[in-house]
């Protein structure tokens, strides 16, 4: 997963564990479809 701003911002994912933010899908090693990024 690209990284929103060098990490200052954060993006919203679809994964097949659910909706989480990006840092959460790193942790969990998981992928799926960006809903929206935040700045």
């Amino acid at each position: 997963l690209p990284r929103v701003h060098n990490g200052l911002g954060v993006s919203i994912l679809s994964t097949p564990q659910g909706v989480m933010s990006d840092t959460e899908a790193r942790k969990r090693n998981v992928g799926g479809e960006v809903l929206c990024q935040v700045f």
